[in-house]
């Protein structure tokens, strides 16, 4: 995947001028990013602000370790089954 040039929030700050009446092509052409690319922001960032996206970043790195969590109890439990039927 390809890295971007512009931090999330400096992307908002661009999204924020189209907001503020700019036009979207003279926003694209100063920022020198595509059409496309504009609209893909829009579509994933529209509306939010800078501390929204850090508390929806915090959000998916807590849900990331709950289903990391969850994983390895389903393995354990998995584990313990096998263990369980071996036996008897």
């Amino acid at each position: 995947m390809k890295k971007t040039k512009f931090t999330e929030s400096q992307i908002i700050g661009i999204l924020k001028e189209q907001e503020h009446g700019k036009k979207m092509i003279d926003i694209c052409r100063e920022h020198g990013i595509s059409q496309a690319t504009f609209y893909q922001w829009k579509s994933k960032y529209s509306g939010m602000d800078v501390n929204q996206l850090k508390r929806v970043k915090e959000l998916e790195a807590e849900l990331a370790q709950y289903k990391k969590i969850v994983a390895e109890q389903t393995l354990h439990i998995t584990v313990l089954k096998d263990i369980v039927e071996k036996k008897l």
